[in-house]
């Protein structure tokens, strides 16, 4: 397989296949292919897996397209603005996502839910108690809001996150929330009543526009009902 990613505000991947490939995606996420793409919709791996996929954000079916009798083309476009990212997975090469972040993947990647060890960092991390474990072999593209930033944490070193802006680490980084010390800083400081904290070591990649703090800061403009 082989892609190209285009676009800035609103990308699309697009991605060549040769006879026999396949490619996973979400519904909704195809936006034009060739006409020797073949889809079928599928649990792929079964209730179990697709049970833990719709944990996870996404939807309990997938589609799986498969290039036939020879070179296909299919493209995947964001649903927001922001960023498409590939990610390269295999042995030791595993991330974790942010939910609704996964776009589409070779066959050979798994996308599964991922329980955070303390509770509480799913209760008030801002973005859900599950996230996205994408896991196998092969490459993953993640779509991202607005733009993002990178940095690679050595061990214990941390970095303290507002909630949502975290868009995905690998699998080898810990996440947890402490509160935003001093009652008056929490009250008054409009910054929420947690953190997300990660610590290294590992690669984390943050987001510069969060669809949810878009859609709270668009909230006081909505008419609302009398």
């Amino acid at each position: 397989m082989r892609y190209q990613i285009l676009g800035e505000t609103l990308p699309v991947v697009v991605c060549q296949l040769e006879a026999g490939e396949k490619m996973v995606t979400e519904r909704g996420s195809m936006a034009w292919m060739s006409p020797n793409m073949k889809m079928e919709t599928s649990t792929n791996g079964g209730l179990g897996k697709a049970f833990g996929r719709m944990f996870s954000g996404e939807a309990m079916f997938q589609n799986i397209y498969t290039a036939q009798g020879g070179l296909g083309q299919i493209a995947f476009a964001s649903s927001f603005p922001g960023m498409i990212r590939p990610f390269e997975i295999g042995p030791g090469q595993e991330y974790i996502f942010q939910k609704k972040a996964f776009l589409a993947a070779e066959a050979g990647v798994e996308l599964s839910v991922h329980f955070q060890k303390k509770v509480a960092s799913g209760l008030f991390g801002g973005e859900g108690f599950i996230l996205q474990r994408v896991s196998g072999h092969g490459i993953a593209f993640a779509e991202f809001d607005g733009h993002v930033v990178e940095y690679e944490l050595q061990p214990g070193q941390q970095i303290i996150i507002d909630s949502g802006y975290l868009a995905a680490m690998t699998a080898s980084c810990s996440m947890d929330i402490q509160t935003v010390p001093g009652l008056k800083n929490m009250v008054f400081g409009g910054e929420g009543l947690f953190n997300t904290v990660v610590t290294g070591p590992g690669h984390i990649w943050l987001q510069t526009m969060p669809i949810s703090s878009v859609a709270g800061a668009l909230r006081p403009y909505m008419p609302t009902g009398n």
